[in-house]
């Protein structure tokens, strides 16, 4: 290779080059190209924030609002009811591992950003971020772009980019929110309702003049469930998850503003033997911290922008097979956006990446750990420049196009771009849009797949991506949101487990080139000032090597309801297709293919406001019919669970 109580009871330098800018609808924070603020604003197709409207993608916004409906949720259960995805463990044990399925894709193909910068594990097998490790009280908002965007956000973002944006300080001087729930965690067979999952978040902030500050933390317990299904008497299987955050900010003037952060994530999830199906006191431990800032100088035309994080991780696995895992990556990202003229605006920018991982383990006849992956052999660093281009006339054509040339320190130079044109329809009934799409993503390998002493394979190379899109958009003024988008995914390259036989396993290339395509229809109607229903559907069809888990078909809706201007319910719905899991036979050492029944899932909330709106009580009940159904083979999934919350706002 080249360079658980009865719940009932009680990221580099700067650059400034010049780009351009489109017309009225570019807000780009508090810049002087700043014309309006907009009620509906998308941000991650461009890295400008642009009317939905004029946006050539479908992009799925999850406001604050959605999400204050949601409270008693994790952030991946929340994503989960997006069209086209598949978070595979949200319905399982506290402390399941979370698989992503988009598009026919896998972990290694999303990208997950937290305010802007790229957040990834440079230990994990895919090189993934775990969204067990994320608090969702500390989240303001979320983006979720879906397709090929390796041109702005480089190297994993080929079936989806989710945009996290954590809350920011209040512009009041002092601020204080507290949230505290608990509520039941029980399979289809436990009807006891006993509390076992508890979950509690405080948070302090506001502004001194120029000067903002915000510092929370939360913590999460929940017990009662096994992670395991087969058991005759299950043990219970505790998660324990910690979150500390603290942000600072001084704004110097009306044009620089400057940011710092620093945060920890810590979990440890209990887990069993799923090859033997016994019980056992396994546990996996994962420790993560961030430091980071961000700044940006307004100009008269534009801004300059510069992300720069630190992430280091720790995971410690205690099994039959233990080993630690410890990773370090630091990621700085600056562009710049520059207004041109009133028609067309770009980003210009560089990205850089740096990864290092180590590993120790327990040789077989060992009784310590040894050493198996050298950080100073398995490390990497990436430099990219790119740059994006929105072209926006005045007759209802719209183009987003980009380019970024990946220079990666083992593979050399790899130019990936997209062409995203679409065209709108303004008329007294709302607008109707047309949308068309093509572009390209790749996904390097991951230093565990190249390193691994057993199964690495330091030949691998990265896997490409080419995404095609078809789609329109309706929008009946203050009434409804339709939209529907085919798309068609090419994988070449696919890095896969290759069964070498002898029982020798390692990751390569295979020759074959695969397929996922499908539809994805979105719609949000207003019945009245009070009533609301969201709905989408999504059909994915994928060849063999792609079907693990993924359902054909998948339906998410929701029926909103603000009975008064305090009280406020929802009823969700979710249906599943039936899905294929593969498990190992420990009888003919082969892997055999089980299909998991379809199934439907109905959950309903309700919250209610008092003193001022500075109380919110609501409670959440999930599963309302407990539907006995697998999640994945062998392992439990929650039955009809209850849980109650209380938010103080002062």
């Amino acid at each position: 290779m080249n360079k658980k109580v009865n719940f009932f009871g009680v990221l580099c330098f700067s650059i400034s080059m010049c780009g351009f800018a489109q017309q009225l609808p570019i807000v780009i924070g508090t810049d002087s190209t700043q014309i309006q603020e907009l009620d509906e604003i998308v941000i991650t197709d461009s890295k400008f924030k642009l009317k939905r409207e004029n946006s050539g993608k479908v992009i799925t916004k999850i406001k604050q609002a959605d999400l204050q409906h949601q409270q008693g949720k994790s952030i991946a259960e929340i994503i989960n009811a997006t069209a086209g995805i598949e978070i595979n463990g949200t319905k399982s044990n506290a402390g399941q591992n979370l698989n992503y399925y988009i598009r026919g894709g896998r972990n290694r193909q999303v990208l997950v950003l937290i305010d802007g910068i790229a957040i990834t594990d440079a230990s994990q097998i895919a090189n993934d971020y775990d969204l067990r490790l994320l608090n969702a009280d500390q989240v303001e908002s979320m983006e979720i772009l879906k397709g090929a965007s390796s041109t702005l956000y480089g190297s994993g973002a080929a079936t989806a980019v989710i945009n996290i944006k954590l809350k920011e300080a209040s512009k009041k001087a002092i601020s204080a929110n507290f949230r505290s729930v608990v509520g039941s965690n029980q399979s289809q067979n436990d009807t006891k309702y006993n509390i076992e999952d508890f979950r509690n978040s405080v948070s302090i902030n506001g502004t001194l003049d120029k000067f903002s500050y915000l510092a929370s933390f939360g913590n999460q317990f929940t017990n009662g469930l096994s992670s395991l299904s087969s058991e005759i008497e299950p043990d219970k299987d505790a998660f324990n998850s910690i979150n500390g955050n603290l942000k600072l900010g001084y704004e110097f003037s009306d044009s620089l503003i400057l940011n710092v952060y620093g945060s920890f994530d810590d979990f440890k999830a209990d887990f069993d033997d799923t090859f033997s199906g016994s019980e056992v006191k396994d546990f996996s431990e994962t420790n993560q911290y961030r430091l980071g800032m961000t700044s940006e100088f307004n100009y008269n035309s534009g801004s300059l922008t510069l992300n720069a994080a630190y992430n280091n991780t720790k995971r410690d696995i205690s099994s039959s097979y233990p080993a630690i895992y410890n990773s370090e990556s630091f990621v700085a990202d600056v562009y710049n956006r520059y207004k041109f003229n009133t028609n067309i605006y770009t980003v210009l920018g560089l990205n850089t990446q740096q990864n290092t991982m180590e590993s120790f383990a327990v040789p077989f006849g060992s009784s310590s750990f040894e050493q198996s992956i050298n950080p100073d052999t398995a490390k990497f660093t990436i430099i990219d420049p790119y740059t994006n281009v929105v072209y926006q006339s005045g007759f209802g054509l719209n183009v987003n196009a980009g380019a970024r040339l990946n220079n990666h320190s083992e593979y050399g130079s790899h130019l990936v771009y997209s062409l995203n044109p679409s065209f709108k329809k303004t008329g007294n009934f709302g607008y109707i849009k047309g949308l068309a799409s093509y572009s390209t993503a790749y996904i390097v390998p991951s230093l565990y797949q190249l390193f691994e002493p057993s199964y690495g394979n330091k030949d691998l190379q990265p896997e490409e991506n080419t995404t095609i899109e078809l789609g329109t958009e309706i929008n009946l003024k203050d009434k409804a949101t339709f939209s529907l988008v085919y798309f068609t995914r090419k994988e070449t390259n696919f890095i896969d487990f290759v069964d070498l036989g002898s029982f020798v396993y390692q990751y390569k290339n295979v020759d074959n080139t695969f397929t996922a395509s499908g539809i994805e229809f979105n719609g949000d109607f207003k019945f009245s000032k009070r009533l609301k229903l969201n709905g989408n559907a999504t059909y994915t069809r994928v060849e063999d090597v792609l079907e693990l888990r993924i359902p054909k078909f998948k339906v998410n809706s929701t029926l909103l309801y603000d009975l008064s201007d305090t009280t406020f319910m929802s009823v969700s719905y979710q249906f599943n297709d039936s899905r294929t899991d593969a498990v190992f036979n420990d009888t003919t050492f082969m892997t055999d293919a089980i299909t998991l029944k379809s199934y439907h899932l109905v959950d309903f909330y309700v919250s209610h406001k008092l003193i001022n709106n500075k109380v919110l009580l609501f409670a959440n009940m999930t599963n309302i019919f407990n539907e006995d159904y697998q999640e994945l083979y062998g392992y439990s999934t929650r039955g009809r669970n209850v849980n109650l919350g209380l938010n103080i706002s002062l």
